[in-house]
């Protein structure tokens, strides 16, 4: 089963200055960051802020494209971790047919949030991610910020 979530923030994890990306589920409270790259970091951001470039970014390429080719993204799924690595789809629909495409979560994501699709963690997730294999002691002081972290704390990105 697939819960949808929303992109609650982005930050600069605390010890490896690398961005994580939170996305929550709304009705259990659930939390699940994923650490991803500095451009996509940067180009989830500018989109969450509203902020206009004046070339099209590499994604604002790719929904332009989609938008020519009148397809649009039905949906994101983040459907799978494997060895500490999360594994998304991007579902597109086109004359009345749906493509399902492999993606980063983080490629995935920034791409949803200038289509305004619906972004789904398939709920399994979320507890796998807790339970992936022994964290470092840098892995566990973060995993417990996160956890001690009020909703409200996850605030804006700055790179």
């Amino acid at each position: 089963m697939f819960l949808q979530v929303r992109v609650q923030g982005l930050f600069l994890d605390p010890i490896t200055e690398r961005p994580i990306l939170v996305l929550r589920y709304e009705e259990g409270n659930r939390f699940l960051p994923i650490w991803i790259g500095a451009p996509e970091a940067n180009a989830i951001a500018l989109r969450l802020e509203g902020v206009e470039v004046p070339r099209p970014m590499t994604h604002d390429l790719i929904q332009g494209i989609l938008e020519k080719l009148s397809a649009k993204v039905a949906k994101v799924l983040i459907c799978d971790l494997q060895e500490n690595t999360y594994f998304a789809q991007i579902v597109l629909s086109a004359n009345g047919q749906e493509t399902t495409i492999d993606a980063r979560p983080s490629d995935a994501v920034a791409l949803a949030v200038r289509t305004g699709a619906p972004i789904f963690v398939r709920d399994e997730i979320f507890d796998r991610a807790a339970e992936t294999s022994e964290p470092t002691s840098a892995e566990e002081q973060v995993q417990r910020w996160l956890e001690g972290l009020a909703p409200e704390d996850l605030g804006r990105y700055e790179m």
